[in-house]
């Protein structure tokens, strides 16, 4: 058995085993549907959950790893059942995204932007 922060960082989900910590103790990272602590074991077969990004990522564990190995052998410890990311547009449109080189927002363009965002 693996701990699940040490798993999460070998397989290169995060940079760091601290931050992979962190993101699990701030419940980001679920473990077949239930909260976790960074200590808790992971076994062939869990769905592990990680909200990243504004979106959720799933993946089964087919291979236990507690070291951090090379990205071509860490691919090879999940399978990836994430629904594919929203695309661009639709993400950041919701927002009233500005075009390139518009500058800053005006007083009146931040207020309508906080508006719409529901600020």
């Amino acid at each position: 058995m693996t701990r699940v922060d040490q798993w999460v960082w070998a397989v290169r989900l995060y940079r760091t085993r601290s931050i992979a910590s962190t993101a699990i103790k701030a419940g980001h990272v679920r473990i077949n549907e239930e909260k976790v602590k960074p200590s808790t074991s992971v076994k062939v077969g869990d769905e592990v959950r990680v909200r990243a990004e504004g979106y959720e990522k799933v993946f089964e564990v087919v291979q236990l790893l507690s070291k951090r190995v090379a990205a071509p052998l860490a691919v090879q410890a999940y399978v990836d059942h994430s629904p594919p990311p929203p695309p661009k547009d639709e993400f950041f449109g919701a927002f009233g995204g500005r075009d390139r080189g518009a500058g800053r927002p005006t007083k009146r363009e931040r207020r309508e932007i906080d508006e719409l965002r529901g600020h």
